[in-house]
């Protein structure tokens, strides 16, 4: 899929309308964003000294795709904020 790489959207930081430059960021895997949160410990503290995972398997094949990461920076406030991510095998900036 090609996306532009500027785009015009709404700014939540200076609250108008205005272009905003595009950037697909990578997504950090689990822990490393919040290493010290109490869900992580608790999970963590479940898994310990357990053979299985600790809810059952869920039957059946994944998702094909993952959803992106967008990052839209404002070209007045230089503040970035996400978009709604959407799932595309193939992704291209413009």
């Amino acid at each position: 899929m090609k996306f532009p790489k500027v785009i015009n959207t709404y700014c939540p930081h200076c609250r108008t309308h205005g272009e905003h430059a595009v950037k697909l960021v990578k997504k950090k895997a689990r822990g490393t964003a919040r290493p010290n949160a109490q869900s992580i410990h608790r999970f963590d503290r479940k898994m310990k000294g357990y053979g299985s995972f600790p809810k059952p398997k869920v039957k059946g094949e994944g998702k094909a795709t993952k959803k992106l990461d967008i990052r839209l920076v404002c070209s007045s406030c230089k503040k970035s904020h996400m978009k709604k991510g959407f799932r595309v095998k193939k992704f291209e900036l413009s």
